[in-house]
């Protein structure tokens, strides 16, 4: 499934790691566009300082590398035939359109109104839901990316973190009890 991963889902680490761990492991073929990735690069500045933003853009060239087919452009005036609640929205929706994205990974499932996209064929799904249903198909896999992910926060934390608490904090609590 082709999703534009929104920058509400590329901000908060956890759920950024297990929604990227699951497309590494081939589940899902991530897009974004240069105004999502610096949408977390920004975030990350107003919430951490400097020090976060500079670690989000490395982390940016990281899954530039990694993904060399995830950046998508969109022609500006392709969006004026667009409709959205929230205008400042409606880029994403076009960066999906460009890519032939068939989902928007977001927590801001209200801003992505069912009837504004299903004439474009593409749907706005919660991570949680994206991963529970992943974790439906392929549990291995899933299952491997989110203990990866677990193993990652507990070395950099310096303490056991239990998962389902973790993954409760990521917005993600169907995914948290079909593990649990």
């Amino acid at each position: 499934m082709k999703a534009v991963i929104d920058a509400c889902v590329l901000y908060p680490t956890v759920l950024r790691e297990i929604v990227l761990g699951v497309a590494r492991a081939g589940l899902i073929a991530p897009l974004w566009s240069d105004r999502l990735l610096e949408e977390w690069a920004r975030t990350a500045a107003r919430h951490g300082g400097a020090a976060d933003e500079a670690l989000a853009r490395g982390e940016i060239a990281a899954l530039s590398a990694a993904f060399p087919g995830a950046r998508i452009a969109h022609d500006p005036a392709a969006e004026a035939a667009l409709w959205l609640p929230d205008a400042g929205d409606i880029h994403v929706l076009a960066t999906a359109l460009a890519g032939g994205a068939e989902a928007i990974i977001t927590l801001n499932l209200r801003d992505f109104p069912r009837s504004e996209l299903a004439p474009h064929g593409v749907e706005a799904v919660h991570p949680d839901a994206c991963l529970s249903a992943l974790w439906l198909q392929r549990p291995e896999a899933v299952a491997g990316v989110v203990a990866g992910v677990q193993a990652t926060a507990e070395r950099l934390s310096g303490e056991a973190l239990a998962l389902r608490p973790l993954l409760k904090r990521a917005r993600l609590p169907r995914l948290a009890k079909a593990l649990g």
